[in-house]
């Protein structure tokens, strides 16, 4: 058993600084949520997408990662996923209701998914990974590592939604900047 006191005098809650504010000089680690210390958002591949859509508004995030009973990762499903034109393609496809679309059928599967290694990301600044968002037309890019036996495992994510908060200001994927005083024009511009 633990101790405990009673509580008297002034005692106040603990109250977190807020997001700390980042530059594109900074180093991409800091913007990187680290799933070794956040519980993870999951789904399985055989739910419904509406149900997918209703856990994401729950969690307050974006994407989903699918995985099987194993925790074996099969893709990631984003609410730009649910909420645009891939169901309806899927629907006119295979003449099914809505609410029988699966998070199978419109994810991103596990063999188009790219990830930056934590080593890269460890030598990154955050101006590197707006790039690699702008480059590639993505909210979301994942960080892999490796265990100590070499097994693969999706350590962290990067999302432009939280890079934006850490920023203080909209970055538009619109643009392709490359470089870093292309980014930060127009991440001032805006």
């Amino acid at each position: 058993m633990l101790p405990a006191q009673r509580l008297s005098g002034a005692v106040r809650v603990f109250k977190p600084a807020s997001a700390k504010r980042v530059t594109l000089e900074s180093p991409a680690i800091e913007i990187m949520t680290d799933l070794r210390h956040s519980h993870v958002a999951t789904i399985n591949p055989q739910a419904n997408i509406e149900l997918a859509n209703v856990y994401m508004k729950q969690r307050g995030v974006r994407s989903l990662f699918v995985h099987n009973g194993d925790h074996t990762l099969q893709g990631v499903i984003t609410a730009t996923d649910i909420l645009g034109e891939k169901p309806m393609r899927f629907n006119q496809d295979r003449h099914i209701k809505h609410s029988e679309i699966l998070v199978s059928d419109i994810m991103t599967p596990l063999n188009n998914l790219e990830a930056i290694s934590i080593d890269e990301v460890r030598r990154a600044k955050v101006g590197h990974v707006i790039a690699s968002l702008r480059d590639a037309g993505r909210q979301h890019t994942l960080v892999l590592d490796r265990d100590s036996e070499g097994s693969a495992f999706i350590c962290g994510i990067f999302s432009l939604t939280q890079i934006e908060k850490q920023l203080g200001q909209a970055i538009p994927l619109t643009e392709v900047a490359k470089t870093f005083a292309e980014i930060e024009a127009t991440v001032v511009s805006h």
